[in-house]
């Protein structure tokens, strides 16, 4: 076995063949029980290849999507054998594990999954060391084991920032996670525009909420919700500005069945505040609590692509 960090393996290899991924990252949350493991793939619109690939392969893989060369894997520790057949199950991951503050995750594939495997995403930002143990290539098979930090999956739903005659709470949202990316070093992952009840009366125009997504590490939770609100505090134009903050991988079932009603009819306070109770979802009243509604409801509907943006006609 051959151990070495992302600069020491840029350095030993050097082949033509080895196109290093851009950035790994790895996302759980207190249960430890599952990882999000997040790949930007080196080319251009990723590979869904790859995707489809490892989804066949490794029965650790839940599910696995592409966004743009963005790979999202959602992958149960444990450790599996797993057999690899050419163009059938020709990569995939056979061990995911969480240690301390450290996730190592193992990957084999053939021929070219194999470098990938073992030289590709060795060479990553954010990857602390690679364990190799078979290099692949032509027709062999590759094998190494990647080690990142652990880090904390946050999703923050903000709703209520701007007023009839200026502002934008999309724009401002984006702007706020930008600046913490930059300032805190905090990871800016997703941000996601909510279409909800079109003919809600107290709407600003379009009536959506935002969800932003960060990956931190596990004790920098409170400190990026406090950076959220501050800033919040400093650029929002309306008084009814509020947060609902998620920081588990699963987002409850209740909070989603309300994200999706939230499309289709009228929400009120006193569900949102009781829904956010039971399911104990974190509540940040800004300047008010009026955005809770929408907040609440982003959260809900952050994991569902094929519907945050959908509009709903009248009945």
């Amino acid at each position: 076995m051959e151990t070495l960090t992302p600069d020491e393996l840029r350095k030993k290899y050097t082949d033509p063949w080895v196109t290093p991924y851009e950035e790994i990252l790895t996302l759980t949350d207190e249960f430890e029980d599952k990882i999000e493991l997040i790949e930007y793939h080196p080319c251009p619109i990723g590979s869904d290849w790859m995707i489809t690939q490892y989804k066949r392969t490794s029965p650790l893989i839940v599910d696995a999507k592409r966004d743009g060369n963005k790979h999202t894997y959602y992958v149960d520790t444990g450790s599996v054998d797993i057999e690899l057949i050419p163009s059938y199950q020709a990569a995939g991951i056979q061990e995911a594990s969480i240690n301390g503050d450290e996730v190592r995750v193992v990957h084999a594939g053939l021929a070219g999954a194999g470098v990938g495997a073992a030289l590709c995403r060795g060479k990553a930002t954010g990857v602390k060391r690679v364990e190799i143990f078979d290099h692949g290539g032509g027709s062999k098979v590759g094998r190494a084991a990647v080690i990142t930090p652990k880090l904390r999956k946050v999703i923050i739903g903000i709703d209520d920032t701007d007023i009839p005659s200026e502002g934008a709470t999309w724009t401002l949202a984006n702007n706020i996670g930008v600046q913490i990316q930059e300032e805190m070093g905090y990871r800016y992952l997703e941000h996601i525009t909510c279409q909800l009840f079109p003919d809600n009366p107290n709407k600003t125009r379009n009536c959506v909420a935002i969800a932003l997504v960060f990956a931190v590490e596990v004790g920098e939770v409170d400190n990026l919700v406090d950076c959220v609100v501050s800033k919040l505090k400093e650029f929002t134009l309306s008084d009814k500005t509020a947060i609902a903050v998620w920081d588990k991988l699963d987002v409850p079932h209740d909070v989603e069945v309300y994200g999706l009603e939230a499309k289709k009819s009228m929400k009120y306070l006193d569900e949102a505040k009781s829904i956010a109770e039971n399911n104990n979802v974190r509540v940040e009243y800004v300047t008010g609590e009026g955005g809770l509604i929408g907040a609440l409801a982003a959260i809900g509907l952050y994991n569902q692509p094929e519907e945050y943006s959908k509009v709903y006609a009248k009945e």
